[in-house]
């Protein structure tokens, strides 16, 4: 699969250890230095800003998309080429995903939780084929992680599911995550949906 747009979710806190803006950062130069467009959250702090300044640093075409009532909250990035600005939260997330050959995610909170996990449900169901990489700077997914193989070992997802997601400790890492991640077909989602089977 060739991989020329990709979605970044990240988070908004500006109250960060300087660890995670600086992955952010490094993240956005390494993506924007291998030709990727991006498309994220369109906000201008936190790992947000940070990942777009690194991308637009290094020459990236980035578009960002905010709902309008977080225009303020999150403070849109006004560097971008394009922000879109669209009515909802629900809009938002299916226009950072529409056309995008991937999905990355960097550390975040509620709403990265809540893209991230749409991102993997549609995945599992076929809807969304590409590759998704969890950034786990400082192990900050490791929790999560460990989560969702307890919900495979108690038969809530398929052992199969566990491979819808690939994760990378170093944003050094994720390109050659992007070109090596194995490959989803509509036809095994088909078949890896439900558990059938305690087996």
């Amino acid at each position: 699969m060739s991989i020329r747009k990709v979605t970044v979710y990240a988070a908004s806190s500006q109250a960060l250890d300087q660890a995670y803006v600086d992955a952010a950062g490094q993240l956005g130069r390494i993506l924007g230095t291998a030709g990727l467009e991006i498309v994220y959250g369109g906000g201008g702090a936190g790992l947000m800003g940070a990942m777009a300044n690194g991308a637009l640093s290094a020459g990236a075409r980035v578009t960002g998309v905010i709902p309008e009532f977080l225009k303020q909250v999150e403070r849109g990035h006004q560097g971008l080429h394009r922000l879109e600005v669209v009515t909802d939260m629900r809009e938002r997330k299916a226009r950072m995903l529409a056309n995008s050959d991937a999905v990355i995610a960097l550390p975040g909170g509620c709403g990265t939780f809540e893209e991230l996990f749409e991102a993997v449900t549609l995945k599992r169901l076929g809807q969304f084929l590409g590759p998704i990489i969890l950034v786990n700077t400082q192990g900050y997914y490791n929790l999560l992680l460990e989560f969702l193989q307890y919900s495979v070992k108690n038969h809530f997802m398929n052992t199969a599911h566990l491979g819808l997601w690939q994760v990378v400790e170093r944003p050094e890492e994720v390109v050659q995550a992007l070109s090596h991640a194995g490959r989803w077909s509509e036809q095994q989602a088909v078949e890896s949906a439900v558990v059938r089977s305690r087996t």
